[in-house]
């Protein structure tokens, strides 16, 4: 069957903020526009009549609430086409900082906990604790349950009032079971999703407190069946982070695209990857998951390379409302093979552009977004 009618702008699940229409008393004045058989020369988009022009129409509407229903209809026809939009009334310049593959800081502040008197005795936390005094930056560590010669219901308790007392800037969330196997949830079941999910966080509410938990996460390698996904909804998470791009040859994934299947993606089929690599974030309305693109992977980078990385990414004011930095905990330290010597001034030169250009540090689970 031939669709007749067709909303082909805004994107059914499409988040708007001020990038993408006019600011008016209403609320947000937006496009629509869309195709539709050329017999029809009256289109409606909800109660605004459209432009048409062939076999295409255009109208403007306004957007008034967080969710919008957006019809686009022929009078008598029984033909229409139904989107929703989200606003994101509040939005302004923000950023967050996400840290991937944690598990060793955990262990050793475990090991040490006979002489640590503070979680900041340990190097790795110390350093995050310097950038957010001296920037104000919000970090969220995403963690694996073990690792070899520890898991995390070995982690003491001790510290928790401390990271209770540092819940404005940290979160601890989880990541996956552990580091090994590569893409372990690729093809995960509903439960040991959930399973996995589960372990990590009620371990992190008994040794730090939920109040340090986000309802935002990013899995291991990033991808995993829808059924695994809605498993992660189901338990309160409502967002997921990601490269959305396909897979790539080198060090950085925003380089050089080599196929045209998704990596670092989740479920999402190419139409939603390719959204989603012009857009800061966009929203299943399916599943009622929000995903969110990783701006820098800045391990990935030359110390040189990431102001002009960061640069770019500013050009299009449809990636660079929310700035995603992120980096891994591996090539902190000395011990792993992945060891980057550079990795504290890779870390501030990020921090340090985002500073410079006005965005505020933020955590998603804060207000729509982190707005």
């Amino acid at each position: 069957m031939v669709l007749l009618i067709r909303i082909v702008e805004p994107v059914d699940g499409a988040i708007l903020n001020r990038n993408d229409g006019r600011l008016t008393s209403e609320g947000l004045e937006i496009v629509v526009r869309g195709v539709t058989s050329r017999k029809y020369d009256k289109v409606f988009v909800n109660e605004e009549e459209a432009e048409v022009d062939g076999d295409r129409f255009t109208c403007r509407i306004v957007l008034r609430g967080l969710e919008n229903r957006i019809v686009a209809f022929t009078r008598g026809s029984g033909c229409a086409d139904v989107i929703t939009v989200l606003w994101d009334k509040n939005s302004i310049k923000r950023y967050r900082f996400s840290v991937d593959d944690n598990i060793l800081f955990l262990k050793d502040l475990a090991l040490n906990s006979w002489k640590y008197g503070s979680i900041f005795d340990n190097d790795f936390l110390s350093f995050w604790r310097d950038v957010h005094e001296k920037y104000g930056t919000k970090v969220q560590f995403n963690i694996f349950y073990q690792t070899e010669g520890f898991k995390l219901s070995e982690m003491p308790d001790k510290y928790k009032s401390e990271w209770l007392e540092n819940r404005d800037w940290l979160r601890l969330t989880f990541h996956a079971l552990q580091e090994k196997p590569d893409l372990p949830y690729r093809n995960a079941t509903y439960m040991e999703m959930k399973h996995d999910y589960l372990l990590v966080t009620r371990e992190i509410e008994r040794f730090a407190g939920r109040e340090l938990l986000s309802n935002f996460t990013t899995i291991h390698w990033g991808e995993a069946p829808i059924e695994a996904c809605v498993a992660l909804r189901n338990c309160g998470i409502e967002g997921l982070v990601g490269y959305f791009t396909w897979n790539y040859r080198g060090p950085s994934p925003y380089e050089t695209v080599i196929t045209d299947k998704p990596c670092v993606s989740y479920y999402l089929d190419n139409e939603k990857v390719k959204y989603l690599s012009r857009h800061d974030y966009w929203k299943d309305m399916k599943t009622g998951i929000v995903f969110i693109r990783h701006d820098i992977v800045i391990n990935t980078l030359e110390l040189g390379e990431i102001t002009n990385h960061l640069n770019k990414v500013a050009e299009d004011p449809h990636q660079s409302e929310i700035i995603e930095l992120m980096i891994h905990e591996q090539q902190f330290h000395r011990s792993r093979p992945e060891y980057q010597p550079d990795y504290e001034e890779k870390v501030i030169e990020a921090v340090k552009w985002v500073t410079d250009k006005g965005y505020k540090p933020v955590f998603y689970d804060e207000g729509f977004i982190g707005a």
